[in-house]
């Protein structure tokens, strides 16, 4: 790797404001990680072909140590077509629809879905978009709303839940001894995770919004005046079952898939073997849960076998738009990390600063937040922090700031990567959704953004205090307020509000 200094931060805001200005993804990916490229190839006295070679290599070098996650992808989204073509999806949205009668239950089903499943943030995104599109396009929600909450839910779910690949992650990289037991001594001072959660709840609860998700509110709902339901016609033999037994294999068999990779049957603990290759466990219930629907579409004639098989490989090229983002932020955050030290660069800041110690707390969210966001990844900017921090804590008098600082680190590592363009969980969750990519960035950010100014005043606070309590009381206070004060500039009038709790058959009316 080469320290390239300031200049190392050039490849991500190039592709993220590029992103933002054009609304065009892949060429401003592309644009991004050619250009960490070229700053690599100048700086190590390589030129203009050489860049470009070492663009290829880096892309298949991703591709190598993802493929699991494209095996994945690829089969569970097949496992999405063929429930859709089978009817179980249309079944389970008439279903769901009978109990699920407003816009706020289906927020309140689809926030609790996103909370239940915390075992892993892209197995979050898309199965819960799988599961809950067909109620939420029933009742005009949103796919930008729909994909904010799948978003709002993976991550900060993950990053508190005990038992997740996060966790195991987290734990390893603060020490080999006790890394656990700090782990769940940060969740408290995760103020990011919590109060996103929070957010998300708020949200559903109150029918509020602000920003671009309030206009992509009203589109939806305006569109149920004159618009009919969208999508193929359903098999008419579908039934719930159709839907809910494939997804319930998928999930239980993914979680028994990741023990078994990681040894758990062979002595190793769960929270350990959940994380060795969380991937490869994935993979094996992706596959369980296509094998059960072979086994329960074909007997009954739902399909013939060649329309199983065509329904698998239209799944897998549904999934190849979104997989060509994979590859390239994967690829981009690659050259930042590991060739032109855009992390390195970052975290100086943190390990030079001689600002207080009661400052401390806030600062590493913010600069763990500009990582993040910069380079798309949470793993690798805690990665690179946690040590740093450790580091700075273990002196004399700063011991009392370390779990603070752990704290800070996390919550702004998930914030960077909940919003980041860039992101995996990013286009995940756009993916599971069914949401166009700059759409969904373009809607959460104002949310997301927000809960991050709040955490900003509760590590300031945490800083003096060296509790979480206050902070948290403080920040969903606050977070409330703004809610209904920004709303009032933004929010639906009253016929339009009450149109959007009312139920489907009314609003046909």
């Amino acid at each position: 790797m080469i320290e390239t200094g300031v200049i190392s931060i050039l490849p991500p805001v190039i592709a993220i404001v590029l992103a933002l200005i054009t609304k065009e993804v892949y060429s401003s990916l592309l644009i991004g990680l050619f250009s960490g490229m070229l700053i690599y190839s100048f700086s190590s006295g390589g030129g203009l072909l050489f860049a470009v070679s070492k663009m290829f290599d880096m892309m298949f070098s991703k591709i190598a140590d993802n493929a699991y996650m494209i095996i994945f992808l690829a089969l569970l989204w097949g496992v999405v077509v063929l429930v859709s073509k089978s009817g179980g999806s249309a079944a389970y949205g008439r279903w769901a629809g009978k109990r699920l009668k407003t816009r706020r239950s289906a927020l309140f089903a689809t926030s609790a879905l996103g909370v239940l499943i915390f075992i892993d943030d892209g197995f979050n995104s898309l199965t819960v978009g799988t599961v809950m599109r067909p109620i939420t396009d029933r009742l005009h929600i949103s796919r930008e709303k729909l994909a904010y909450i799948i978003d709002a839910t993976a991550a900060p779910v993950c990053i508190i839940a005990p038992v997740s690949s996060w966790a195991v992650a987290v734990a390893s990289e603060v020490s080999e001894e006790g890394g656990f037991n700090a782990f769940l001594s940060t969740i408290p001072f995760n103020f990011y995770a919590l109060l996103t959660i929070l957010t998300v709840f708020l949200i559903s609860f109150t029918g509020r919004d602000f920003g671009p998700m309030k206009k992509a509110e009203r589109a939806a709902l305006e569109a149920s005046a004159d618009e009919s339901e969208s999508g193929e016609e359903a098999n008419s033999k579908g039934r719930v079952i159709d839907l809910v037994l494939p997804i319930l294999v998928l999930v239980v068999c993914a979680v028994l898939g990741m023990a078994y990779v990681g040894g758990f049957f062979g002595g190793v603990s769960f929270s350990e073997a959940i994380g060795y290759n969380p991937t490869a466990g994935l993979t094996l219930g992706a596959f369980a849960g296509m094998l059960t629907a072979f086994i329960l579409y074909i007997p009954r004639k739902i399909m013939t076998a060649k329309e199983f098989i065509d329904s698998v490989v239209s799944g897998i090229g549904s999934i190849v738009p979104p997989m060509l983002i994979l590859i390239l932020s994967w690829s981009l955050g690659g050259v930042c990390r590991e060739l032109i030290g855009t992390g390195v660069f970052i975290s100086g800041f943190v390990s030079s600063s001689n600002l207080p110690l009661q400052l401390l707390p806030a600062l590493i969210f913010v600069i763990a937040a500009l990582m993040s966001f910069s380079m798309g990844t949470s793993w690798g900017t805690f990665g690179m922090l946690i040590p740093i921090v450790t580091m700075i804590c273990s002196a004399d008098g700063a011991g009392a700031y370390l779990v603070p600082a752990l704290g800070a680190t996390l919550a702004g590592s998930v914030y960077g990567d909940h919003c980041s363009p860039i992101s995996d969980t990013t286009i995940l969750s756009s993916t599971g959704a069914d949401c166009k990519h700059i759409n969904h960035v373009e809607t959460q950010l104002p949310y997301a953004t927000l809960v991050a100014v709040v955490c900003g005043i509760g590590y300031l606070i945490a800083g003096f205090t060296l509790s979480p309590w206050i902070s948290l009381a403080v920040g969903a206070v606050l977070l409330f307020a703004a809610l209904m004060l920004f709303s009032k500039f933004d929010l639906f009038t009253k016929e339009k509000k009450a149109k959007a709790e009312a139920k489907p058959e009314e609003q046909a009316k």
